[in-house]
């Protein structure tokens, strides 16, 4: 499965362009298709176009099935193991639990989230967003890439209705607990000198577009007194992000900026960046925001919020569960850890699906890169951890 998956959006860089509803998004989910289709598992799509693959009938124990997975989009140049690994997991663990002999009592699903990293249209976590009502279907059609495409747009253009996409109350009654695998994007696990670990909570977080005014001139003629350049606006934003980050611990990134009229020799009449901040504390966070924002403002800019995610706590109860199976046979007590990266698993967690996450140990801490890795052995201890707490979960 791995083998298969390699090429599909393989960027010169080495990393991956997998865009929501792109050519290669559709390849993806085509090839998912496949090795559900192959399991002999029941393919349903839900109103956002999330797939899932059940082994049992749903609708024959509302409220119990176990659903494990990941998503297959990436962020421009990102690596391959940032959500492939929990769908390709989740699939495997399949192949594992039929090996043994295991007939799950509960009805279990392989999900693959669509545009979860929000690289396309700039909403992190939008397939699950939609059907939990995090987001709503006017929001989510009307927001753009950077082509100017409406995801309206789209959806049309893959073949699809954009008037059906909404909160799936449905789909979501379905779903007793979602356990999600994912290649650890830190190197708490490196430190620790162990494979996986079970996830406590994601750090609350959001992205901000700031605008900064300015006009159109001659970068040759212009006195430097007369100009206004939006480039100053935004190149105090990226020192000032990186300070307030620093002194209220905390993270802070401008990952993404687009200049008007972008020519080397044109004064910039208009510079947007996006600003993305996150940390375990949200008030620290919020702080941050709002002291940038008043700098921003001596500039003439305008600072919009385009997502926010509090604190998001995993269900205690399951994760203490898979924590005790994984920990049964092991010499150490399996860790837990907190991240700063959002999941579909923290979606579903707030809107009151009870939600896991396994990490799996990446030996750079490098992700949303094409450096991004984890080793064979370590991804055959997460399908290995993962199986035997969904063995624990399906169990009578």
């Amino acid at each position: 499965m791995w083998q298969d998956l390699e090429p599909v959006g393989r960027a010169g860089s080495g990393g991956y362009r997998r865009f929501a509803w792109s050519r290669e998004d559709h390849t993806l989910r085509e090839w998912f298709a496949g090795e559900c289709a192959r399991r002999g598992l029941d393919l349903v799509e839900d109103r956002m176009g999330n797939q899932w693959a059940w082994w049992g009938d749903p609708d024959a124990a509302p409220g119990q099935g176990i659903a494990i997975g990941s998503h297959l989009d990436s962020v421009p140049d990102g690596g391959a193991y940032d959500g492939p690994l929990g769908v390709v997991s989740a699939l495997a663990v399949v192949d594992q639990l039929r090996a043994a002999g295991i007939e799950p009592s509960r009805p279990l699903a392989v999900v693959n989230f669509v545009d979860e990293e929000g690289a396309r249209f700039g909403v992190a976590c939008a397939g699950s967003r939609v059907i939990t009502g995090a987001m709503s279907p006017e929001r989510a059609l009307s927001l753009t890439d950077a082509d100017g495409t409406t995801m309206a747009d789209a959806l049309t253009a893959a073949g699809r209705d954009p008037s059906q996409i909404g909160r799936d109350d449905e789909t979501l009654r379905r779903v007793g607990s979602f356990v999600e695998l994912h290649v650890e994007q830190g190197r708490g696990l490196v430190d620790l000198g162990v494979p996986v670990a079970v996830a406590s909570d994601i750090w609350p977080h959001g992205r901000w577009r700031f605008d900064f005014p300015g006009e159109a001139n001659h970068a040759g003629t212009t006195r430097l007194e007369d100009r206004r350049d939006a480039m100053l606006g935004y190149a105090d934003l990226v020192l000032g992000a990186r300070k307030e980050a620093q002194q209220r611990g905390c993270v802070a990134t401008v990952g993404k900026v687009a200049v008007t009229p972008g020519g080397v020799n044109a004064i910039p009449s208009h510079v947007t960046g996006w600003l993305d901040s996150r940390g375990p504390d949200e008030e620290a966070v919020r702080a941050a925001i709002a002291d940038l924002t008043t700098r921003a403002a001596d500039f003439g800019a305008s600072v919009t919020e385009e997502s926010w995610t509090a604190t998001t706590h995993f269900d205690q109860p399951l994760s203490d569960r898979l924590r005790g199976v994984l920990s049964s046979d092991a010499e150490l007590s399996v860790p837990v850890l907190g991240t700063g990266a959002g999941h579909d698993a923290g979606i579903l967690a707030s809107a009151g699906v009870p939600s896991a996450m396994l990490f799996v140990r990446n030996p750079t801490g490098v992700s949303h890169s094409p450096e991004e890795f984890a080793e064979r052995d370590d991804c055959h201890a997460g399908v290995d951890a993962l199986t035997a707490c969904v063995t624990d979960l399906v169990s009578p």
